[in-house]
């Protein structure tokens, strides 16, 4: 791969060159090679970026009609279908996605940049019944919603144009403006976003882009007085700490999992084996709700493995861009070690490679373990690797106990036929969201979708982010007899 791409912050609708006049390279997380390179902020970039966002926000952005923002997003949408196979390249190359996965997730922006212009044009309030109350007679009450100001965005690397725009569209359709800090590892796809965005229609400097380190820029960020709202989506031990940094400015907090998947023995194991093999493996398993842990009845257990085994080792490892890679690299060498090192540490610890195990540079096979414990890394951390624990249980009651014995609690999956079980167990389990007969990595991006515990607090999903990016206002009206 050929160095290809430059980005830069991107204020007021221009790319503002880094001011220590240093270029950053990106490196393709498969091979190494320069896939371009990016100017970094400096924290006087930050003061620029959210003072030209809240400029913006009062002067323009603030009284756009609905029918404009749906426009807007609407023909950013079109514009983005038109250019699918452009985006996918990016994801690529600089995320390290397999094609076919970065046109998947340019699929999925498309259909979410559709929900947010209709949510746009659908935003709504409610009547308040006064005369509900001794004394409220002849009086109306009503509730509007209003944009917030400035939402400061803050994402990680694993999906670097779906899960933007999880934080982009609702701010827009909502009336705000945004500035973005996106990671440092996937630059490129951010910049070509937003200005595929102006060129829909949005006003320059209603999304500007901050590049760089998190640890610098984020705190001047979070902290700043014009930002009304953060949303961020990353790793635990960095969402808690923007939650402090925030005061009290809203917060969104999409964080990690080490999600539970349960089959019982009425469940369809073929399904089941082959929706895992992608709920565990999609983009090496660096995904939030990726399958780490599968519960299986033990009247089942053998059968499900016969089955999944040689699917897993049907995978293709290899280079992004081929179309017939299943998996690419991690995004470092870093991260690939430390999965290792917590397979090893499990082996040590008596657990059972199947499958995988090994490491090459950033390629980490697909790795499936057995005779794992609770307090083994793999099953109760978040491994965020290609790797899945299999683990046999007994009765209804034990798999709950061992389904909610986490500190993140994000999406699970159950497979079963008995409806009543079905929702027994979706009571039980301590997660934001569970599907049925469907796998824990399922995301639909209407639905709202959040988890409890360290996994976060708020809801994605374009109507309950809009709803999290407004204020509510209370509008009561005295009228004479």
């Amino acid at each position: 791969m050929k160095s290809m791409y430059h980005a830069g912050s991107y204020i007021n609708g221009s790319i503002i060159k880094g001011k220590n006049g240093l270029a950053h390279h990106v490196r393709s997380p498969y091979d190494g090679s320069v896939v371009g390179t990016v100017d970094y902020a400096t924290v006087e970039d930050v003061e620029e970026a959210v003072a030209t966002a809240e400029r913006v926000f009062q002067s323009t952005m603030k009284t756009m009609p609905a029918y404009r923002r749906s426009e807007i997003l609407r023909k950013a949408s079109d514009l983005l279908e038109a250019r699918r196979e452009d985006y996918a390249r990016v994801l690529a190359q600089e995320a390290g996605k397999p094609i076919r996965d970065g046109r998947a997730e340019v699929g999925r922006a498309v259909q979410l940049l559709r929900f947010a212009s209709d949510e746009a044009k659908t935003m709504h309030g409610e009547l308040v019944p006064m005369d509900a109350a001794i004394g409220g007679e002849n009086r109306l009450g009503m509730v509007r919603r209003y944009p917030l100001g400035v939402v400061a965005a803050i994402t990680p690397f694993n999906f670097p144009l779906n899960l933007v725009l999880h934080k982009l569209a609702p701010a827009i359709a909502a009336g705000n403006t945004v500035v973005l800090k996106p990671s440092e590892k996937t630059p490129f796809s951010a910049v070509m976003l937003a200005k595929l965005l102006e060129e829909a229609g949005l006003p320059a400097g209603a999304l500007n882009i901050i590049q760089g380190s998190g640890a610098e820029l984020v705190p001047s960020l979070v902290t700043n007085s014009r930002v009304q709202k953060v949303t961020f989506t990353g790793s635990a031990p960095v969402g808690l700490g923007i939650k402090k940094m925030a005061g009290l400015k809203k917060v969104t907090l999409e964080l990690g999992s080490n999600s539970p998947n349960i089959i019982f023995d009425d469940g369809n194991l073929v399904k089941a084996a082959k929706s895992l093999v992608k709920g565990a493996f999609a983009f090496s398993g660096q995904v939030c709700i990726s399958a780490q842990r599968i519960y299986i009845h033990r009247s089942v257990y053998q059968s499900f493995l016969d089955i999944y085994i040689p699917l897993v080792n049907q995978l293709v490892i290899g280079d992004p861009l081929m179309e017939e890679t299943d998996l690419g690299p991690m995004i470092t060498e870093e991260a690939a070690i430390r999965a290792e090192q917590w397979i090893r540490e499990a082996e040590h610890q008596g657990a059972v490679v199947l499958v995988g195990g090994k490491r090459t540079g950033t390629m980490l096979e697909p790795t499936v373990l057995t005779d794992v414990t609770p307090e083994m890394k793999v099953v109760c951390k978040e491994i965020f690797a290609p790797v899945v624990s299999v683990i046999p249980f007994d009765t209804e009651e034990e798999v709950i106990r061992l389904a909610n014995a986490s500190d993140y609690g994000l999406q699970a999956g159950v497979f079963t036929t008995n409806i009543n079980r079905a929702l027994r167990i979706a009571d039980q389990l301590e997660t934001g969201g569970v599907w049925i007969n469907e796998i824990s990595t399922y995301r639909q991006d209407n639905q709202p979708y959040g988890g409890v515990k360290l996994s976060g607090t708020g809801k994605e999903g374009i109507k309950y982010a809009v709803e999290e990016m407004t204020e509510m206002k209370f509008i009561g009206i005295h009228y004479s007899e």
